[in-house]
């Protein structure tokens, strides 16, 4: 398990992850309507890849060495009533077969299917552990998109890691360095719906990494860019580098101008 872990989280104990399994339940989103074209040319930059086995079995080149995070629940979808009714989906078994580093599952708190999501953590982290497996807790909102407070994502993160998760995600909010503190496991953000623009993504992955988290998992924000190769660059650099708000800023400006959309 420590390898594993070893893989996605880097030397400096940090990592940059890159979401591409919205697909799971939002279907051909908007510029992943073909992964492969879109997921290739950002791996070089990711530290692993959170990701479907679907899409992980037909668009990753088998001989890619980048760590993969497997996202193993699903059943849902946006035209359901409640995206809290998702439950475990791929097996232990076959994400051991697909020489995953991690699975991940997302968990609902507060919602009609809160005591099925969180079942469904303890029971994936029970198959995992036995054979080694590291578990991402997602801190899902579904479509309550005002749940992204510090008092709420303090206590699902808080849940998920007495669960047993290795490593949560969870979105950035005011007082983020107080849901840090109050989970015993890294935490890594979600970049969430696309922001207005690529400044802010560098504003909330500046401030998220200061407040203590250990790396981001972003997706939309980085691969619905124009420029999602000098994006990810960005965040690689404040991740990794520790470098200030204008630096990274500097650097996407710089990589914007490089490669023209």
């Amino acid at each position: 398990m420590k390898n594993r872990l070893s893989r996605i989280f880097k030397e400096d104990g940090r990592t940059v992850m890159l979401a591409v399994d919205h697909g799971y339940f939002l279907g051909a989103v908007s510029r992943m309507e073909e992964p492969r074209k879109v997921i290739e040319p950002l791996i070089p930059y990711a530290d692993s890849l959170m990701i479907t086995r679907g899409v992980l079995r037909n668009c990753i080149d088998p001989s890619s060495d980048i760590p993969i995070v497997l996202r193993v629940s699903g059943g849902n979808s946006i035209l359901g009533k409640d995206l809290s009714c998702e439950d475990i989906a791929v097996s232990v078994r076959d994400a051991l077969r697909l020489n995953v580093c991690a699975v991940a599952l997302s968990v609902y708190v507060g919602a009609e299917y809160e005591h099925q999501t969180l079942m469904a953590l303890s029971r994936l982290i029970n198959e995992a552990n036995e054979l080694g497996i590291p578990v991402l807790a997602v801190t899902a909102v579904g479509k309550e998109l005002e749940k992204r407070d510090e008092r709420y994502l303090t206590l699902s993160s808080r849940i998920a890691a007495e669960l047993g998760a290795q490593v949560v995600k969870t979105y950035f909010c005011e007082g983020f360095e107080n849901v840090v503190k109050a989970c015993p496991v890294p935490v890594v953000i979600a970049g969430g719906p696309k922001m207005k623009d690529e400044i802010d993504v560098l504003s909330i992955a500046h401030q998220a990494i200061a407040c203590g988290a250990k790396g981001v998992d972003m997706g939309r924000n980085i691969w619905q860019s124009r420029w999602p190769v000098a994006v990810i660059s960005a965040v690689r650099s404040i991740v990794h580098e520790n470098a200030s708000l204008k630096k990274a800023s500097a650097l996407f400006e710089e990589l914007q101008n490089k490669k023209p959309a």
